[in-house]
């Protein structure tokens, strides 16, 4: 409060020093403004708006530097240069700026300039209901004795509040009771309770007393503190020992251990000393089970176990206790004590499987009985009730019998030994105790098998690829089949079924073995006759009745080169080939001479013919094409020269070993006269010979050609028919030259393919490309330029790997970045030739790629 004082007459000349000037200049200073706000406020609460209440221009607020001057205590304040507003800066507590009684008041200064203008400003806190009243203790002891009379008063210290005014304490409360009253004295400023005895006390009737008194102040709403206070009644002694009650009456679990308290007797004694001291004994006429089974103590009245309970044995025990008093003479009354015992759940079920049969065939029908199931339990109640079950994902289940406790074991739905041959079935068995109890038994059925199940192959068709020329009576083939039965349902028998001996029916040639289904050929096949054939196998199993599947078997007969070349021209008149030409001398350089043409039965690599010769007398006269047999002279004819020349021409096939025939040639050089008269006189003899020959090298040629392409598009077939999807599409601009190769066959793993196409060049490489199904082909020979040249020569097969497999390749010579990639059907792979020309017909170049299996 002092320093309080000290710091308003320091603001008082601080404001009579700031008057001066403005009365010596004529500066106005107005009145003071006041404003009232509860404490507890939130911070930022707008208390008034200064500026609008003093007049002021709010535009100017900030120019004139319009804010607050005062004191240490100003800091709970702030007011805003924008618009005017005092606002709580800080929380407000009223109790710690001001006296609990005296009004809260807080001056402000405010100044503005140019005028230079002094403001006040008051701000009224007033009081909230924010604390309760308290007592200086929580609790008070009296002690009181039973004979003290009516009217005595006791005082009580009062309870405080720091609020002020109405908020403060205004009235005390007492708990009813039927023996004190409350009594207050007012001292101006303050309240005093005084507890007053209304009644007298007796100790044996109630030996203490709780009472609450309660100081409310007068709030709205109003707050409460309270302070318990306990009367102890002091005693006289005049009283004897009583039970609580005649008959005790307590339930006790079985099992548990000895020292276990049961209950407790309690007789009281009014009295105190020895007057009041209680003690306790069992009576003499009891069983001996009681004996030996609890014991009772003296001095608590506590009876514990002493013994085995078990409530299989005995279900309650009666007991007759005793208490006296240990005044003179004692004091003695009895009481009855009845001890009954609990079922508790300590027997576990007992499981007795009565096994009809442990072998069920798996056609058995749905609830077939198994087992007959009985459970046993010890226990009493709901101790004794027992469920059984087995596990709901086996075939099985429980059926309960009329009986209780009496289950039957029975199918579920139907079995399948090939799925399951064997169950182990565990039997469960849990009571209705808590907690409950249980036991488990295991059951093992055995599946026996019935013959339900076929014979099935590991794919159906099944496809052979055969040599021709094979040994007779060797094995070319085996079919195997399985059968998930067991014994004789899955011994397995198979057999070729007959054709009815037409042309095409091959069985007639074929033998299989019952018992392991290997095939042997009767006859050697000739690709030449038979390409294709196919025939079924019976599998059959040995139950009964018998079950059967068959599979067909299609055989593909792989050509062998077992055929020579055949010369057709020339051909002499007495059949050997050997042919005269007459040349005239004149001729130039590159002339056709002759044509050796040449046929061979076999097809594809065995029936790709090469011409070389093998002998001529001037090497540097005549040139041979090794593809097509054509001789053209490479000069011209000098005087030099002899007038008759021999050539020997060697055919030969490019089969693994290779066959061949030989065809002579004979040109004779003679004047151009003479050439041409014998020209007339060779064409008119030979005319219908040539014509003979013609007629038949096309018939030849044709059959040959239309075996060859049935072939290559039953295999395509067969390709196309396996799902393979390739994302691949054609390259544009192709150009295909029209010339097919010979046949390649390779093998990889288990499987064997055959390429048909033109040639590529010698030293030529196919590796994969970026997406794993493109195959880029660079060409070697490429020019400075950075253009290619396809001179229509074909190249030998190219090998290249791709993962595990080895892939081998037939095709056209082609430029340096070129790629082959697989066609709309998965099997015919493209490629692109980037020479092509306007003028030329817009056809690719076509590989055929022929997969083959079980290639021996």
């Amino acid at each position: 409060m002092g320093d309080r004082g000290q710091r308003r007459k320091w603001e008082y000349c601080w404001f009579a020093f700031i008057c001066f000037p403005v009365l010596l200049f004529g500066e106005q200073a107005s009145a003071q403004i006041r404003y009232s706000i509860p404490e507890e406020v939130k911070e930022g609460s707008v208390v008034g708006n200064i500026a609008k209440d003093l007049g002021l221009d709010v535009s100017t607020l900030t120019t004139r530097r319009f804010r607050i001057v005062s004191g240490s205590e100003d800091s709970l304040f702030q007011v805003n240069q924008n618009n005017g507003v005092l606002y709580v800066h800080k929380n407000i507590d009223r109790e710690a700026l001001c006296d609990v009684n005296a009004a809260c008041l807080i001056n402000l200064k405010i100044v503005v300039e140019n005028p230079l203008e002094i403001h006040y400003v008051g701000v009224e806190i007033t009081d909230v209901n924010d604390h309760s009243p308290k007592f200086p203790e929580k609790e008070l002891l009296l002690e009181i004795a039973e004979n003290t009379h009516p009217g005595a008063r006791f005082q009580i210290h009062a309870a405080r509040d720091p609020d002020a005014g109405i908020n403060s304490v205004r009235a005390y409360k007492l708990s009813q009771n039927d023996h004190f009253d409350l009594e207050i004295r007012d001292r101006g400023d303050e309240k005093f309770p005084f507890l007053v005895l209304r009644k007298l006390l007796d100790r044996e009737q109630q030996r203490k007393h709780m009472l609450l008194l309660t100081a409310v102040d007068g709030g709205n709403p109003s707050k409460s503190g309270t302070l318990n206070v306990t009367v102890i009644v002091l005693d006289i002694n005049d009283n004897r020992p009583v039970f609580q009650q005649e008959v005790y009456t307590t339930n006790l679990p079985e099992n548990v251990p000895a020292g276990t308290i049961v209950i407790t007797v309690n007789a009281t004694d009014l009295d105190e000393g020895a007057n009041g001291e209680v003690v306790y004994a069992l009576g003499s006429n009891l069983n001996r089970k009681v004996y030996e089974a609890f014991q009772l103590d003296s001095k608590s009245g506590e009876i514990r176990v002493k013994g085995a309970i078990d409530f299989e044995e005995t279900d309650d025990y009666r007991l007759d206790v005793l208490a006296s008093d240990q005044g003179q003479p004692p004091m003695t009354v009895d009481c009855r004590v009845i001890i009954k015992i609990v079922d508790i759940n300590d027997n576990e079920p007992q499981i007795e499987v009565t096994s009809l049969s442990n072998l069920v065939s798996e056609d058995s029908n749905p609830g077939t009985v198994i087992s007959l199931i009985s459970i046993t339990d010890k226990d009493s109640g709901v101790n004794g009730k027992v469920l059984c079950s087995v596990d709901d994902s086996l075939p099985f289940e429980l059926k309960p019998s009329f009986k209780d406790n009496m289950y039957s074991l029975v199918t579920k739905s139907t079995l399948d030994r090939e799925h399951r041959s064997s169950y182990e079935i565990t039997i469960t068995a849990t009571d209705a105790g808590q907690p409950p109890l249980s036991t488990l038994k295991s059951l093992t059925v055995e599946i026996s098998d019935v013959n339900d199940n076929y014979p099935e192959f590991s794919q159906n068709p099944l496809e052979l690829y055969l040599l021709e020329n094979n040994a007779p009576g060797a094995s070319i083939f085996s079919v195997s089949a399985s059968d998930r039965d067991l014994n004789e349902n899955s011994a397995i028998t198979y057999q070729i079924v007959r054709g009815n001996g037409t042309q095409g029916d091959m069985t007639s040639f074929l033998n299989i073995n019952p018992e392991n289904g290997h095939i042997h050929a009767l006859k050697s096949f000739d690709f030449e006759t038979v390409k294709t054939f196919k025939f079924q196998v019976v599998a059959a199993d040995s139950g009964v009745p018998s079950l059967s599947s068959n599979v067909t078997v299609k055989v593909y007969i792989l050509d062998q080169n077992d055929n020579a070349p055949v010369i057709l021209s020339p051909v002499s008149t007495n059949g050997s080939a050997e042919g005269v030409e007459e040349l005239a001398r004149n001729v130039n350089s590159g002339h056709l001479v002759t044509k050796v043409r040449a046929y061979d039965a076999d097809i594809g690599y065995n029936g790709w013919l090469l011409f070389s010769v093998q002998e001529v007398t001037d090497h540097t006269l005549f040139s041979l094409d090794r593809y097509t047999g054509q001789i053209r002279t490479l000069r011209s004819f000098t005087e030099t020269d002899e007038p008759q020349h021999k050539l020997v021409i060697l055919v030969k096939d490019n089969g693994n070993v290779s066959l061949s025939a030989t065809a002579t040639v004979i040109v004779n050089a003679v004047e151009p006269k003479e050439a041409f008269a014998a020209s007339d006189v060779k064409n008119t003899v030979n005319d219908e010979e040539e014509s003979s020959v013609t007629f038949y090298l096309m018939i030849t040629l044709g059959s040959v050609s239309a075996l060859f392409l049935i072939s290559i598009v039953v295999l395509i077939a067969m390709q196309c028919s396996k799902s393979t999807d390739y994302s691949s599409k054609y390259l544009q601009d192709p150009n295909y030259d029209g010339t097919l190769c010979h046949s390649i066959q390779y093998r990889s793993g288990d499987k064997r393919y055959m390429l048909v196409g033109p040639r590529m060049s010698i030293g030529s490489t196919i590796v994969p490309g970026s997406n794993g199904n493109t195959l880029v082909v660079p060409d070697r020979r490429r020019t400075a330029s950075g253009e290619t040249n396809y001179d229509g020569t074909l190249c030998h097969s190219i090998q290249y790997r791709s993962g595990d497999k080895r892939y081998m390749l037939v095709g056209p010579r082609m430029s340096i970045g070129s790629t082959i990639v697989p066609g709309s059907n998965g099997n015919t792979l493209v490629v692109p030739d980037r020479r092509r020309r306007a003028s030329e017909e817009k056809s690719p170049r076509i590989l055929f790629l022929v997969h083959a299996s079980n290639y021996p």
